[in-house]
């Protein structure tokens, strides 16, 4: 598997979806994440992120507006304990009401499949990173359809301990723009993380197409204190 420039991933692919990246700063004092959303109808549009607690959550940006909630107003961001939770779903709530039982990520996502939102069935992407003791793990996670097939689920889960400095993975929802939209394949892309929080913000929001982007989301967690600082970017302002 080759590196890629998440720049490069996302200006060449105008509709990735959702999308998830984890990983490491390069001088490896931080756990990085990013989480994007994107949108083709004014109801995906008409969104903001907003913070919640720890964590964030999506909000309509203009409510007359809103005419579907259902699969597009949730939670992506939760906190719990050391660990924080990054999804494109209100599975962000399972997998922290079920850790919270002491459920593992792996479990409490068994109770959930793709979306059902025919004939796209969007995948269900989710991430978690555990920062604790000046030591950081991750895992992702993507629940899909079986090629279109919707009586049939595949789960995969992808865990990576003792992440590299200057490096990450990124999952996003589609392959590409299309309709139906399909599903993303393989295992999260090996992608560069680099520059301070401000950099890196700038580079994906810039990097997204401009017609399609919706919100952007990105936290630096100091992997020695558990402290954080975060970024959120809303095209509706």
């Amino acid at each position: 598997m080759k590196m890629l420039s998440l720049e490069t991933e996302l200006k060449s692919n105008s509709y990735p979806g959702r999308g998830i990246v984890i990983g490491k700063s390069k001088d490896g004092k931080y756990a990085v994440t990013a989480y994007f959303i994107m949108g083709r109808s004014e109801n995906s549009r008409n969104r903001i992120f907003v913070e919640e607690g720890e964590g964030i959550r999506t909000q309509a940006f203009d409510p007359s507006k809103l005419s579907d909630p259902s699969l597009i107003i949730y939670a992506p961001v939760k906190v719990l304990g050391n660990k924080t939770i990054v999804t494109n779903g209100d599975q962000t709530d399972t997998i922290y009401e079920l850790m919270d039982r002491q459920q593992t990520f792996e479990q409490a996502l068994r109770t959930r499949e793709f979306e059902p939102d025919e004939p796209n069935y969007t995948p269900r992407i989710s991430g978690i990173m555990h920062v604790e003791n000046g030591s950081y793990n991750y895992a992702m996670s993507i629940l899909k359809s079986d090629h279109g097939n919707p009586a049939s689920c595949s789960r995969y889960t992808f865990a990576y301990e003792n992440p590299v400095n200057g490096e990450g993975r990124f999952i996003h929802t589609y392959q590409e723009d299309g309709n139906p939209l399909p599903s993303f394949e393989g295992e999260p892309k090996w992608v560069e993380i680099d520059g301070a929080i401000d950099e890196f913000t700038e580079k994906i929001w810039n990097s997204l197409n401009e017609e399609n982007k919706v919100s952007l989301f990105v936290r630096y967690i100091e992997i020695a204190t558990g402290t954080y600082e975060t970024r959120i970017v809303n095209k509706n302002k």
